[in-house]
């Protein structure tokens, strides 16, 4: 036999503050969730897998319109037109309470209970499925412990939403253990929940997030996809991940260092694009760039702000053989400056390098004078809450100092020019 395990699809998850970024491939974006869902259910298909699962957090939250749950519910007709069973559970995104709307049930699309642990048996195929939806967003307890053990003679998967024992970036949900889950004496346990893929256990039992199936913002890079397994005399003889997104997400680091102009940083940019995405050409890649290194350009662009990025751009236009966007330039950048000289000078330029060198010496130093600098700006937008002075990184305060610097410098630069 063969599946496919996929999870946290978020159709239809609102890309929020797209409209602010200047040729952003909106249409793209907004529908790379629904597209990947397509091309999930074509390979299901294609593959004539006996059955599909979804571990949860299909949506995103409760529907804006039935829009969303009727494409939700062709694609899973389309299945069940050639005899692919599907199982659901639902997460902390679409559990029982936060999805009001409804709609008709699919035949062949089973959805597990939300007010206990529920079993479905598979017979002809000799598979029982254990899993227990959530009822509430938030769910505190461990699952697992009403988890009934292995039927005999099945092969047994257990279906889950759970945070396990704590993954960096998403909220404790259902929390268990790996010693729990062996505990059991299944063959596969179908994770949802955390949206980077991990192979948490091999085998005995095999443990997996698949991932989501679609990235939505720079912080979900890499590939997204499903998981293909295939099922020989009661044992894994196969399993593989597919990769299924229309929109990649990428963090490509470029070396700015040494280069003497715009159109070197571009050439390097084109180069280091062509290797992230070679033959990857068939989905749009978005970037996130973060250019760094010591360089001329930090003049130039304290000079004209803005200069980097457009030479970045201008390489997305030249660029041949993938469709590229780039989601936002950050700078890294050093000043060709010999700091050591510069700290001797009695002059202005002296004092500048001199009063960073003080603000800068020791991270409380530095946090008290941004703080003190950005303080006025108030509670930002929802939207821009990563942009917080008080959130702020040391290193992207160092980062912010060292372009204050770059800009005084050049400006004194040019009043020296001025003088001559």
């Amino acid at each position: 036999m063969k599946f496919i395990h996929a999870a946290d699809l978020h159709i239809d998850s609102p890309l929020r503050g797209l409209n602010g970024y200047d040729g952003a491939p909106v249409q793209a974006l907004r529908g790379a969730t629904r597209r990947a869902l397509s091309a999930l259910v074509d390979l299901a298909i294609e593959q004539a897998v006996d059955f599909v699962i979804l571990a949860g957090d299909i949506y995103d939250g409760n529907w804006a319109d039935f829009r969303t749950g009727l494409f939700f519910r062709d694609q899973m007709v389309r299945m069940t037109r050639e005899g692919i069973l599907v199982y659901i559970v639902k997460g902390n995104h679409d559990a029982e309470s936060q999805i009001t709307k409804q709609l008709p049930p699919v035949e062949g699309v089973h959805t597990f209970k939300s007010t206990s642990v529920e079993t479905f048996t598979i017979a002809q195929l000799g598979v029982a499925l254990h899993g227990r939806s959530f009822p509430n967003r938030a769910v505190p307890e461990d699952l697992v412990e009403h988890y009934p053990d292995a039927s005999a003679n099945m092969f047994n998967i257990g279906v889950l939403h759970t945070s396990l024992n704590g993954r960096g970036g998403h909220d404790v949900y259902a929390p268990t253990t790996v010693d729990a889950l062996c505990g059991k004496g299944y063959d596969y346990f179908a994770l949802g929940h955390v949206h980077a893929r991990e192979v948490v256990r091999e085998a005995g039992p095999r443990i997996v997030y698949p991932g989501n199936l679609q990235g939505r913002h720079a912080k979900e890079t890499g590939p997204k996809g499903c998981e293909l397994v295939t099922v020989s005399a009661g044992a894994i003889t196969s399993a593989q991940f597919v990769p299924l997104d229309v929109v990649r997400w990428h963090r490509l680091q470029l070396d700015a260092g040494g280069a003497a102009d715009v159109n070197a940083l571009r050439q390097r940019f084109m180069k280091a694009a062509g290797e992230l995405v070679a033959g990857e050409h068939e989905r749009l890649h978005a970037l996130r760039v973060i250019v760094s290194g010591q360089t001329e350009l930090h003049r130039i662009e304290a000079e004209q702000p803005g200069t980097i990025a457009a030479a970045i751009q201008a390489g997305t236009q030249d660029f041949e053989g993938a469709d590229l966007w780039v989601e936002e330039v950050q700078l890294d950048l050093r000043s060709p400056l010999d700091r050591d000289v510069a700290l001797k000078r009695t002059d202005a330029v002296g004092e500048v390098v001199q009063l960073v060198d003080e603000i800068a010496s020791s991270e409380e130093q530095l946090r008290a004078w941004a703080l003190a600098q950005l303080g006025s700006l108030g509670t930002l937008p929802s939207g821009l809450a990563d942009c917080d002075p008080a959130l702020l990184t040391p290193q992207a305060l160092r980062a912010l100092l060292a372009d204050a610097e770059a800009t005084v410098l050049a400006h004194l630069g040019g009043m020296e020019g001025s003088a001559r």
